[in-house]
C-alpha cells in the first residue's frame, strides 16, 4: 500500500468524529490508516457525556510501536486534551517524524460545548505543536482562542491567519464556516505569502458531526498522495462538501449526524461479488 497515514487523536464510539472519522476518510481516499489513541471521550451525536484521559506512557508506547514497524507518509494530530500529552507527543515527533508532514486539527471544544483541550493546555499547543505543523486547520472559535482576536470579516481572517503563521506553522487553513454568510469560505495562507480563499455553497443540514476531523483527515490523505499543501486543502474541501451533501437528509442518531465518508464508494458497492 503506497500511502500510510497516522492519526493521533481521540475516540468517538458513535463513529462520526475522532479516530473513527479519520480512519474512514483515509480509507475512502486510498490510504492505509493507523491510529494512536490520546483520550476517550464518551460521546454520541448528541454530545459528550464524559472524557477519560489515556495514560501518557500508553500514548508514547503506542507511538513507539507504530514507528518501530511502519513509517507514516503523513501524520494528523487531533485531540490532545492536556499539556502533558502535548509535551510527550511533540517531543516524540520532533525526534522521530523529521521530514514527515504533520497536519494539526486543534480540537478544543465539542459542539456540545464540552472542552476537548483543557484551557491550561492552550499555551502548550501554541508553543509545542504549532511550530512543528506543516498545516494547522482551526475553525474560527479555535483561531480566536489561539490569538485572542475576534473574527467577523474576511480581513479579520487574514489577520488571524498571519498571527498563526507567526507562531511557527508552515501554513494555515482557517475554516470560515462560523461566519454568517451564504457561502462557506476557508482561507489558506502559508509562510511564503500565498493567500487564497476557497469558497463553497453552504449546505443546510444538522448532520455536521466530525466535519473538522474529516476535513483535516482528507487533507492529510491528499498530502500523503503527494499533492502540495494548498492543493490538498482545496481537494479536502471538495471532498467534505460532497460528504456533507450526501448526508444532509440522513438520520444517523438523534443529534448532529455524521457526514457520508464513503460518498464516492457506496453508490458503486456490489455485495454480490462475495457470493
Amino acid at each position: 500500500m503506497k500511502c500510510k497515514v497516522l492519526t493521533i487523536a481521540g475516540f468517538d464510539g458513535s463513529g462520526g468524529a475522532g479516530i473513527q472519522a479519520d480512519l474512514k476518510t483515509f480509507s475512502a481516499l486510498g490510504c492505509y490508516g493507523m491510529s494512536v489513541l490520546t483520550a476517550l471521550p464518551v460521546q454520541n451525536t448528541q454530545g459528550v457525556r464524559s472524557c477519560y484521559q489515556i495514560e501518557v506512557n500508553a500514548i508514547v508506547e503506542q507511538l513507539e510501536c507504530i514507528f518501530d514497524d511502519i513509517t507514516p507518509n503523513a501524520i494528523k494530530l487531533g485531540m490532545l486534551f492536556n499539556s502533558e500529552i502535548i509535551d510527550e507527543v511533540s517531543s516524540f515527533l520532533k525526534k522521530n517524524a523529521v521530514g514527515i508532514p504533520i497536519i494539526v486539527d486543534p480540537v478544543m471544544v465539542a459542539k456540545s460545548g464540552d472542552r476537548l483541550l483543557l484551557k491550561e493546555a492552550v499555551e502548550a499547543l501554541k508553543e509545542k505543536i504549532i511550530p512543528i505543523a506543516t498545516l494547522i486547520t482551526p475553525n474560527l472559535p479555535e483561531a480566536e482562542d489561539l490569538t485572542l482576536k475576534k473574527i467577523i470579516t474576511h480581513d479579520d481572517m487574514k489577520e488571524v491567519a498571519k498571527m498563526i503563521i507567526d507562531m511557527g506553522a508552515e501554513a494555515v487553513m482557517l475554516k470560515g464556516g462560523h461566519l454568517d454568510m451564504n457561502t462557506s469560505d476557508d482561507l489558506f495562507m502559508d509562510c511564503d505569502g500565498l493567500s487564497e480563499f476557497f469558497t463553497a455553497k453552504r449546505i443546510e443540514t444538522k448532520n455536521d458531526h466530525g466535519t473538522g476531523c474529516t476535513l483535516s483527515a482528507a487533507i492529510t490523505s491528499f498530502i500523503a498522495h503527494g499533492y502540495t499543501t494548498s492543493e490538498a486543502c482545496k481537494m479536502g474541501k471538495v471532498y467534505l462538501f460532497h460528504a456533507l451533501n450526501a448526508a444532509k437528509d440522513s438520520s444517523v442518531g438523534k443529534g448532529h449526524g455524521p457526514v457520508n465518508h464513503f460518498v464516492n464508494i457506496w453508490p458503486h458497492l456490489d455485495l454480490s461479488i462475495y457470493k
